[in-house]
């Protein structure tokens, strides 16, 4: 099976899908239309997704109360105003960080929105120093 050639690389399609999945956080890609493309899954997920999303208009996956907010994010990503916004919680005893980033083409044309869950608990109570000379296998 031929790689696909990325920027600063090349992997199979079963590699990249792999990578994806292993990643310590939940990641969707919103088109610039505002439709769901992709989502990770991995069996820790914050927010759970089912395939029925891909193809879905974003606003139609979030609350009520938060659309109106989810909609001036997007357009601010658009207009090129904005390329990034971050918040947090707690979630069920976790400290989740959610970050909606702008993806834009090499020629700064918006392709669309990345969200990017991660748990965050076990990071905000790290103290001191782990360095990778200090790891016992």
């Amino acid at each position: 099976m031929k790689d696909l050639t990325l920027s600063t690389g090349s992997l199979s399609l079963e590699q990249l899908d792999a990578l994806l999945t292993h990643l310590p956080i939940d990641v969707s890609f919103v088109d610039a239309d505002g439709f769901i493309r992709y989502y990770s899954e991995s069996p820790s997920r914050i927010f759970k997704r089912t395939p029925a999303v891909i193809g879905r208009n974003v606003l139609k996956c979030h609350p009520e109360k938060s659309v109106s907010t989810v909609r001036k994010i997007l357009e601010a990503f658009k207009t090129g105003r904005r390329s990034q916004a971050q918040f947090w919680l707690e979630l069920d005893g976790r400290f989740v960080v959610i970050q909606y980033i702008a993806v834009r083409s090499a020629t700064g044309e918006y392709e669309g929105c990345l969200e990017v869950s991660q748990d965050a608990t076990a990071l905000r109570a790290l103290r001191g120093e782990m360095r990778l000379l200090d790891w016992e296998g």
